[in-house]
């Protein structure tokens, strides 16, 4: 299963925990046309896999989950802009 880095929850924190997130956001990785896509979501869809991770869910499409099993999402924040990326396996 996924797991999330502490920067990482708090950087889906923030964007969930906005005046304009649905009531109940998380954010969603499914297949897209060019990678996995993210999304602030309400809720995720039948099927999903879901991650709490401190009080913020995740939902993974099951190819998505199948593609991360057992990797750790990170993030950053830089100039405003947010970037999601898998962190290096602790050696």
């Amino acid at each position: 299963m996924l797991t999330l880095t502490d920067q990482a929850v708090d950087v889906v924190r923030g964007l969930t925990q906005t005046p304009e997130a649905p009531e109940h956001a998380g954010l969603r990785l499914a297949p897209g046309e060019n990678g996995l896509e993210l999304s602030v979501v309400d809720g995720g869809v039948p099927g999903d896999d879901v991650i709490d991770a401190d009080g913020v869910q995740v939902y993974l499409e099951q190819q998505a989950s199948a593609l991360l099993d057992e990797q750790t999402l990170d993030a950053n924040v830089n100039d405003g802009q947010v970037s999601f990326f898998l962190a290096a396996p602790a050696t």
